[in-house]
């Protein structure tokens, strides 16, 4: 059967351990997303692999996943075995179902535990947080997993600070993603704390990647929240059009007209489907490319709040205390990635 071998094939000297730590049931995406981006990421084209990548486990060899395709990994008492000095650059723990099994299992939290005081950087993906908060590795520190284990997190491990909304958390050396595919923003993430913006941006490019997103951005899509709503496409292009003409004025006259309805039908029938009247979609879309922007550019509360049709960033202000719990400059302080 095909297997994923444990080391990566290049072996230069300055190149960055980068340990990738799996057990049982493991999510193949979890694992295979963010080795993919390590493996391969330079500092630019001509340059050597800037990472070393291994997977290990608790005993090593194969290692089931919740595919058909189990992983080949080293034992983990090799790298515990290795002179004190010997650096280990980042610690990615994977998450899976069995995440909850490896959290009780007292001697692989012990050697997640030992790797970590001497690794640079540790991390998780997706409810890989629940082995490294067993660890004590999460104690005091904010921290996300995938929503479905956030409560799970906060509830075992109460010295964590869980925050359900972020697709990943820096805190310190510390690193934590939502779910699945939220383990590769926050690898490109690293990529560019370590080798730079063109490094990260050329990486996501190579993975064609449509958008490098920041880890202020919701793992709860408003978009996906309306597509799963809207199952019919009914609204699908409206929604798009209030997209592509967001810093204008847009009343409910406009958005029936754009749909060839009456306005009484339109809010009727939008309400029915969306859950939400038209005003309070329309103020939604606008929250979330204030965040996008808040997250990702320099641009002043000011400017963010005109280009995303807001009248001023009073008004915008109000929306966020409403849709986010907090105000543009404190979600900006908490999420922007420098």
């Amino acid at each position: 059967m095909t297997s994923f071998y444990a080391t990566s094939s290049f072996d230069e000297p300055n190149q960055r351990d980068v340990l990738f730590l799996v057990y049982p049931n493991i999510v193949l995406l979890d694992l295979v997303g963010p080795l993919q981006v390590f493996t391969h990421a330079r500092k630019d084209p001509l340059s050597d692999a800037a990472y070393r990548t291994t997977i290990v486990s608790r005993s090593g060899g194969r290692i089931g996943t919740n595919t058909i395709l189990p992983v080949e990994s080293d034992p983990l008492e090799t790298w515990i075995l290795k002179p004190e000095d010997t650096p280990i650059h980042t610690l990615v723990v994977v998450g899976g179902d069995g995440a909850i099994e490896a959290a009780l299992d007292r001697r692989l939290v012990e050697q997640v535990r030992q790797l970590a005081a001497r690794s640079s950087r540790v991390c998780s993906v997706c409810s890989g947080a629940l082995v490294i908060a067993a660890a004590g590795v999460l104690d005091g520190r904010r921290a996300v997993t995938h929503w479905e284990d956030c409560e799970q997190l906060a509830r075992e491990y109460p010295a964590v600070k869980v925050e359900p909304d972020p697709i990943y958390i820096k805190d310190g050396n510390i690193w934590t993603s939502a779910g699945i595919t939220a383990g590769i923003d926050m690898a490109l993430a690293i990529i560019e704390e370590d080798l730079g913006k063109p490094a990260a941006m050329e990486m996501a490019r190579s993975l064609v990647t449509p958008m490098v997103r920041s880890g202020g951005q919701s793992q709860f899509s408003p978009e996906l929240d309306r597509q799963a709503r809207d199952t019919k496409g009914r609204f699908a292009l409206l929604h798009a059009w209030i997209g592509e003409h967001i810093q204008q004025r847009i009343s409910v006259d406009d958005m029936a007209q754009e749909c060839g309805m009456s306005s009484r039908n339109f809010s009727r029938r939008y309400t029915e489907t969306m859950g939400t009247s038209p005003a309070r979609a329309i103020e939604i879309i606008r929250v979330d490319a204030a965040r996008a922007l808040l997250t990702a550019s320099d641009q002043s509360i000011k400017s963010v709040a005109a280009d995303c049709g807001f009248k001023d960033d009073e008004r915008m202000r109000r929306a966020f205390l409403r849709h986010v719990k907090t105000s543009p400059s404190q979600y900006r302080k908490q999420f922007q990635v420098h």
